[in-house]
């Protein structure tokens, strides 16, 4: 067609797809939702696809996802709420920070964030420890920037790097990559690497940009807390980590006994994503619920009342694996994946890159994900001993870099941290781009002897 090779128009026509799926996003505002859909649809006209084909792929992509995904996110989202409401991720932090003690206070609020980051959403998580950044740095004196940048490193890394998060969650699916494997490497990477760009980096960029925090939000917010009991820090820790340790002791049982055998079968059954949540939340409906004082009728509301604001990113999820589908249904995923095969590039590298393109340009780690694990799954099948865990993390890696003002995240922290657009630049900008770097860095280290 033009004169062009069918392989060279498919590219083509995936290069122009994905720059009208940014355009869609950045310059004219449209939903998320609505703008992959568009894309799709595109996509599957453009390269030639039966309309019958093009309607069947994207129901089919976004039906698969959404079939594992959905169900996670609502657990997940669940589980979230009850810790939340009950004050569990309150002693988590609590705990920590007396452990700590105020010299290191930043080092208590980076492993507080990653702990309580494990179940929930990065805005739910900030939302819910903010008020904890203005208490600390009212009691001990210690600048806003020192001890915030810790907290956003925990909570941004376990976002982009471990499941269940929605990111690598959906990246497991595309990619066909074990869930305990990836929870046990995604935790390996993103323990040293939130260290490197929350503390560390936290601690020398506080020395250039102190910070002030909004006093407004400070009144409203940093209120001492309530003389309720909290749940105990070994209660929380138990309820909030059983999904996580369940589904690594299915991979170890994988891993160690053989086929057939009953243990190995019963963990295949309780240690499944699903399964797992499933039990944390039956749980926490008991230690953060009716041991709590929280009433039957008030944890239905609770739990109603969380479910509301996954939708649009059920939606968004749903509608990236319809465009997956279209990529690898239309063959633009096989031309890219002989090419990357042809140019020796390594995976795990292109996934980053990929991811990382995506994200500058729209702002969204969630569209950065879906897009770039699609465009690179066909390498899986053209390069023997890709491991597919780790595509998982460079593609989640890839996600988190360089968050700037077309991210809603930029403006969330600016305005809690009463910066400058500038200030938010070398402090929040900087901090992501450095979990992504250093991230990739740890990942590629790992590619070596995994």
């Amino acid at each position: 067609m033009f004169g062009m090779s069918h392989e060279t128009f498919l590219l083509l026509d995936a290069v122009v797809t994905v720059i009208g799926l940014i355009l869609l996003i950045t310059q004219f505002k449209l939903h998320p939702f609505i703008a992959l859909t568009i894309a799709a649809a595109f996509l599957g006209l453009t390269s030639g696809m039966p309309i019958g084909t093009i309607i069947k792929a994207f129901q089919d992509g976004f039906g698969g996802v959404l079939g594992f995904v959905g169900i996670i996110l609502a657990l997940g989202t669940m589980l979230g709420k009850m810790m939340a409401e009950s004050g569990g991720a309150d002693q988590i932090a609590q705990t920590l920070i007396r452990a700590f003690g105020k010299d290191k206070v930043q080092w208590a609020m980076m492993f507080a964030a990653f702990l309580v980051g494990i179940p929930l959403f990065f805005e739910i998580g900030f939302v819910l420890l903010i008020p904890l950044v203005f208490i600390v740095a009212r009691r001990t004196g210690v600048s806003i920037i020192k001890i915030g940048i810790p907290l956003l490193a925990g909570l941004s890394a376990v976002h982009g790097l471990v499941p269940p998060h929605p990111g690598p969650l959906l990246a497991i699916g595309v990619f066909g990559a074990d869930i305990g494997k990836t929870i046990l490497y995604g935790l390996i990477v993103a323990l040293p690497t939130a260290i490197i760009a929350g503390p560390i980096f936290g601690t020398f960029i506080a020395k250039h940009i102190p910070g002030h925090a909004n006093q407004e939000l400070v009144d409203q917010l940093a209120r001492e807390p309530d003389a309720k009991e909290l749940p105990s820090f070994s209660i929380t820790l138990v309820t909030v980590l059983l999904p996580v340790f369940l589904m690594l002791l299915k991979t170890f049982a994988d891993v160690v006994l053989p086929d057939g055998n009953v243990f190995r079968t019963f963990m295949d059954l309780i240690g499944h994503p699903i399964s797992a949540l499933l039990l944390a939340l039956l749980l926490s409906l008991y230690t953060f619920g009716h041991r709590q004082g929280i009433g039957s009728n008030q944890i239905l509301k609770l739990l109603d009342a969380s479910l509301a604001p996954t939708a649009a990113i059920i939606l968004i999820i749903g509608a990236g694996g319809g465009f997956k589908q279209m990529l690898v249904t239309s063959g633009v995923g096989d031309v890219i994946g002989h090419m990357a095969v042809n140019a020796q590039i390594s995976p795990i590298l292109l996934a980053w890159l990929v991811a990382a393109v995506i994200r500058i340009a729209t702002g969204s780690a969630t569209v950065a994900t879906i897009t770039g694990a699609g465009i690179v799954v066909p390498v899986v099948g053209m390069i023997p001993g890709v491991n597919r865990e780790l595509l998982v993390l460079a593609t989640g890696a890839g996600s988190l870099i360089l968050s700037h003002v077309n991210d809603a995240g930029f403006w969330l922290v600016k305005q809690y941290f009463n910066m400058t657009v500038a200030e938010t630049f070398k402090t929040w900008t900087a901090m992501e781009t450095i979990l992504s770097v250093v991230g990739l860095g740890f990942i590629l280290l790992l590619s070596l002897v995994v």
